[in-house]
């Protein structure tokens, strides 16, 4: 014989009020998880960090619970990562970087600066890998914009946790100083988007995913022979008349890149200086105007499918869709949802990018004058100032190979 909740189990009269006891129970913990959910969600929603520790790069700061201060010393580590990225190198060529310096890992620095940080200790636990870059060069919290409840608990009877959708974090802008800056952010992202692969060595090729074939549009790739590098359209191999081929060397593209900066830079040097900043103003005004209507029209077919996907919950409540085409139907919904939530996304990105340029002027004057008279180009210098090439085959009888430049200005 037990006592449970001061009911003897030996007694079968007991049954019903253990069976309350319990029910009882079970809605406290369910009321007081609640409780403590809408407090953690209120929480986020105003921009305070609710996590046990800081994002490597910040700490705690202790006069102001809720709120991150910068963390030099690690701080400084990520700024060398995002620079690094920008100027070409692969996220495993920058974390072996790390690694030959002996610098530790973000689990590693939280351990030697005291802090109880609890992860299981395996080999190698303390190096730097290549999926450490990549979050860090995605995470928002390092532009000043808190980023929280990216998983989320499946029940408070289980510790287990979930991914959630993008569009169910909880996103704050400007709530600590940033360690990145915006136009850094911004170069990176594009690239990332870009999907660029490294040499062995570990860089970015100068022109990589930027030169783009004139006669098919397949992104040229690059080859080495006899310590020169080229570019070459890789279609004309996939089939016999996929492409005529375009081919050109990574120097003579360089110096043809060089040349015709300096010449575009002498003729937009001499325009009147009230010209170029209203063809300025009314290009961006234009850029933005046309991204705001494509976002307008993104939310409201988001909201359609959000209205459709809870109609249709409810046909099947009512017994008016089987399980069978509620699933099908539910599916599609989502899928075509979470596409559309992807675009937004990247649209308020590049809204983002158009107002920062907006706010900071017509800069393109100081960057031209910046550029002029480059004897070589870095990858860094082609992201800022490069969209994209796009290179024909060489002309019959001639050296010359017909390049059109895209510039970011």
């Amino acid at each position: 014989v037990s006592i449970v909740d001061n009911a003897d189990t030996a007694n079968k009269g007991n049954k019903k009020s253990r069976q309350i006891n319990g029910l009882v129970n079970e809605w406290y913990l369910e009321d007081m998880s609640e409780n403590i959910r809408s407090v953690l969600t209120n929480r986020r929603q105003n921009g305070f960090h609710i996590g046990a520790f800081a994002l490597y790069g910040y700490q705690k700061d202790p006069d102001q619970k809720g709120h991150l201060i910068i963390d030099e010393e690690a701080a400084a580590v990520v700024r060398e990562v995002f620079t690094l990225f920008s100027q070409g190198y692969g996220k495993t060529a920058i974390a072996r970087m790390l690694n030959d310096r002996g610098i530790p890992n973000p689990t590693e620095y939280k351990r030697l600066h005291g802090l109880r940080y609890q992860q299981p200790k395996r080999k190698n636990s303390t190096l730097w890998k290549y999926f450490a870059i990549s979050d860090m060069l995605t995470n928002e919290i390092y532009i000043g914009n808190m980023v929280q409840g990216k998983y989320g608990s499946v029940s408070y009877k289980t510790k287990q946790n979930k991914p959630r959708l993008q569009s169910e974090w909880f996103r704050v802008e400007g709530t600590h100083e940033a360690i990145i800056e915006r136009s850094l952010w911004n170069r990176v992202q594009s690239m990332i988007a870009e999907r660029a692969k490294p040499f062995d060595c570990g860089t970015v090729g100068l022109f990589a995913r930027k030169a783009i074939c004139a006669n098919c549009g397949y992104t040229m790739r690059s080859s080495k022979n006899r310590g020169r590098h080229y570019l070459q359209c890789s279609n004309r191999h996939v089939a016999k008349d996929a492409c005529i081929g375009s081919f050109i060397s990574v120097e003579k593209l360089e110096r043809m890149v060089i040349d015709e900066l300096n010449r575009l830079a002498a003729a937009y040097l001499d325009k009147d200086d009230l010209e170029r900043s209203i063809e300025f103003c009314e290009n961006l005004q234009g850029q933005k105007k046309q991204l705001l209507d494509a976002l307008s029209a993104y939310e409201k077919k988001i909201a359609e499918y959000t209205k459709g996907l809870r109609d249709l919950y409810m046909d099947k409540v009512k017994g008016l869709l089987n399980d069978s085409d509620f699933s099908a139907l539910s599916k599609e919904f989502s899928s075509e949802k979470s596409r559309l939530e992807r675009v937004l996304l990247d649209g308020q990105r590049q809204l983002a990018e158009l107002e920062d340029r907006i706010a900071a002027g017509d800069n393109r004057k100081a960057l031209v004058e910046r550029y002029i008279n480059l004897e070589h180009l870095t990858r860094e210098i082609v992201e800022i100032l490069i969209d994209h090439i796009t290179v024909g085959k060489r002309i019959p009888g001639t050296r010359d190979v017909p390049i059109e430049i895209h510039w970011n200005f």
